[in-house]
């Protein structure tokens, strides 16, 4: 019987939407773990720090232990640590003296499971017999973005109509993805990229010099993405004197819209494109959307920069997998892992670095963004230094 592959890319859909709901359905209830559990806002920063190190931790299992687990394990065994740890937030953090241990718990635990989606869902659908696989993947990741907005939209319509009170009943519905894709990963196939044994080792991908462009590409793909998107918020309040909440809706939220189309985009049209060349205009683009952000005096202009920004970034973490995955065809899990890690980060320093600039010259956050425009700028660079070392770049 004819394979039906388009199952398993269902599957991946679903665990990228998975990956967004465990990234921002937990930050939509700092506040109330404040008020309701008395956790002092210190802490309750350590739940970002702590999901982000946990898929940091999972990136570097998965080169190690994946390919001797076995895909399909890995990505069932995702979607479960996913669906527990939402779901546990429901009712873990009641059973401690201190709440805030069992919050933590929940998170390192869904935090586990998308650490193994982001690392397993691109090979996964990298494995599979499909034309255009730069263009498919680039559909894929842009499920992150899809689902990024659903979590944020559709929670807060549940806040606004049944009460944040119950945010309760919220984690367990969100938790229902996750434990439904469980079956579709069962039952999918999946193929695996190399042959049993034949892929490549970390230590061997250290000796190519391909390998160590693509990591600086991710990082800086992390980098730039990361450093507005977490910056969006306070972006929007500043620019247009919104609330926080509908700051937080109006920033996060256009970002991951204009990121979403990015990636659909060239879903579509990508057989029809040079992707290096898109993605040389992309980072070209990015560089604009961070320098009009900070050195704009129109506060509207730099909203402009900070949403346009998202669709700058849209490419250039599946546009690095779908360029250098073909270059190191042996690369397997290793690789992907290797890439995901280069690209957590990114995410964890490109952040950190526009914070720390923003609070030494005085709380100026455009001082902090005009920093991080350096990340756009070398992944410019690092482009044109990997297409003179891999030869000419495939066009989708």
């Amino acid at each position: 019987m004819e394979k039906n592959y388009r199952k398993t890319l269902i599957a991946c859909y679903l665990a990228f939407i998975t990956q967004a709901i465990t990234a921002n359905f937990a930050p939509l209830l700092f506040l109330k773990f404040h008020t309701d559990y008395s956790i002092s806002l210190g802490k309750i920063a350590l739940i970002p720090t702590a999901f982000f190190l946990t898929q940091l931790l999972v990136d570097v299992f998965c080169a190690r232990f994946v390919d001797s687990i076995g895909y399909r394990r890995s990505v069932v065994a995702s979607e479960v640590a996913s669906g527990l740890g939402l779901a546990g937030l429901a009712f873990i953090p009641d059973l401690f003296a201190d709440p805030f241990i069992g919050i933590m718990i929940c998170v390192v635990i869904y935090a586990i499971g998308s650490g193994l989606i982001e690392v397993l869902a691109s090979p996964i659908v990298e494995a599979c017999p499909f034309e255009h696989k730069d263009a498919v993947m680039s559909l894929l990741h842009s499920f992150y973005c899809w689902g990024s907005v659903g979590v944020i939209l559709l929670s807060t319509l549940f806040f606004a109509v049944f009460g944040i009170e119950h945010w309760k009943w919220l984690a367990c519905i969100w938790a229902l993805v996750p434990l439904y894709n469980i079956f579709n990963f069962a039952t999918c196939p999946i193929e695996r990229l190399t042959e049993e044994g034949k892929g490549m080792k970390i230590r061997e991908l250290f000796r190519l010099p391909l390998f160590w462009v693509a990591i600086l590409l991710m990082v800086c793909a992390g980098a730039s993405e990361l450093s507005m998107a977490q910056w969006a918020s306070a972006f929007t309040e500043a620019a247009l004197g919104f609330t926080k909440t509908v700051g937080d809706l109006a920033g996060p939220c256009l970002f991951a819209v204009t990121m979403g189309i990015c990636r659909v985009i060239y879903g579509k049209f990508g057989p029809r494109m040079n992707l290096t060349k898109f993605m040389i205009g992309s980072g070209i683009l990015c560089l604009c959307c961070y320098l009009l952000a900070s050195l704009s005096s129109s506060p509207v202009l730099g909203l402009v920069g900070c949403i346009l920004c998202g669709f700058s970034v849209g490419i250039m973490w599946p546009g690095t997998i779908s360029i250098t995955s073909p270059r190191i065809p042996k690369g397997g899990t290793a690789l992907f892992a290797m890439l995901a890690m280069a690209g957590d980060l990114g995410g964890a320093f490109g952040p950190s670095l526009v914070g720390t600039v923003t609070q030494q010259t005085g709380d100026n956050l455009q001082s902090g963004m005009l920093v991080g425009s350096i990340f756009p700028l070398v992944l410019v660079i690092a482009l044109v230094l990997l297409s003179r070392k891999a030869g000419k770049m495939p066009e989708g």
